[in-house]
Parts: structure tokens; sequence; C-alpha cells
């Protein structure tokens, strides 16, 4: 079974606050993850970042909107309970919690309004399945990997000096040599500009 999306596990999660008692963060992610039959590898799959895993991230998003329209509180560090008005929700036996859902609640628009976390197009409200931190790092991440590819791109078209002027530059960079006639002879070069090691093959 794939990861849930964190819109997906709000009614769990408010479902497994239904006794009224206090629940740590950490027990409800092993409890949902149980609930949904996640794999070992799935759970301790990593963000972008490798800050946390994706399905502590999304439990932790479903977790604060929730929070932010009233539906359950926090009680201490990594630890939360169900409200009055969550408490209300769960006995109308709704089918499904999602952001569009939580729209009827006036804290949240105003939590969505005030928020500097990236706005979700009101076109993605239902079946977004990536969190607001997960849309940053992928795109950050996927801006990472095309600019390293142009890169390689435009390296790869350049003629020998200049990739041996890259390489020169980089030691540089790096602190490796004491000048750059040094840096030079480094990479089998005098610091002329000419390519000897390779021409004397």
């Amino acid at each position: 079974m794939s990861i849930p999306d964190y819109q997906t596990l709000m009614l769990p999660l408010l479902r497994l606050l239904a006794d009224g008692k206090e629940h740590a963060s950490a027990e409800a992610i092993a409890t949902l993850a149980d609930e949904f039959g996640l794999r070992p590898d799935e759970r301790i799959e990593l963000l972008p970042s490798g800050t946390s895993t994706i399905f502590g991230s999304r439990v932790g998003w479903a977790r604060t909107y929730m929070g932010k329209a009233g539906l359950l509180e926090t009680t201490g560090r990594g630890r939360f309970r169900l409200t009055e008005r969550g408490a209300q929700v769960l006995s109308s036996s709704p089918v499904r919690l999602d952001v569009k859902f939580l729209k009827r609640f006036p804290e949240f628009l105003e939590f969505q309004a005030n928020s500097k976390a990236p706005p979700i197009p009101a076109t993605l409200d239902a079946e977004q399945s990536q969190t607001p931190q997960e849309l940053l790092e992928t795109s950050y991440a996927n801006l990472r990997a095309a600019l390293a590819q142009t890169l390689l791109d435009r390296v790869s078209t350049c003629p020998p000096g200049f990739f041996e002027k890259l390489v020169v530059d980089l030691l540089m960079a790096m602190g490796y040599g004491g000048s750059r006639k040094d840096a030079g002879q480094a990479v089998g070069r005098s610091g002329d500009g000419t390519d000897r090691r390779r021409g004397a093959g």
C-alpha cells in the first residue's frame, strides 16, 4: 500500500482521539501506520531533505490543520486531544475530512489567510496528496536536479582547456594549492593553458 496523503489521515486521526484522552504524536503515527498496513520501508521513507519521515510529516500536517480548525487541541509538546468541536464532527459520522471540509470553520480560514506556508490552490484542495512542506522540498529538489543537468550539459560541450580551468578553480575554492599555478600543476598543467599530459599520450 502506498503512503496515504495527509488529508486521508485526518479522519482516522480524529477517530483515534475519540476516547477523549491525551495522545502523543509518536503513538498516533505508530497506530495509524498499523491501521493503514504500511510496510517497514514506507514507515521510514524520508522527505527529500531527510529531516523526517514522509508518513510522520503527513500525520503532523493533518494534526496541524485540524488543530487550526479547532477539532483538536495541543496539551503539551507533541501531545494533543479531541475538542468539543471535534467530538461534534465525529458524531455527525463524516465520510471524509479534508481541507475543503475544514474551510467551514472561520478559524481555519483565518489561519490560511495569515499563514506563511504556500497556499494550496482551491482546485487541488480535495485531491492534493503532498503537504506544503513536501511541495516545497520536491520543487527544490527538482530545481537542483535540473540545474545540475544543465551544468553537466554545458561543461560537456566545452573544450578540454575550459574543463581543466574549471577543475583548477574548484581546487582553489576548496583550499587546495597555494596558487593557481600550484593548483594547475596538481591536475597536470604548468599553468600555460595547454593540456600537456593528455597530448603526451
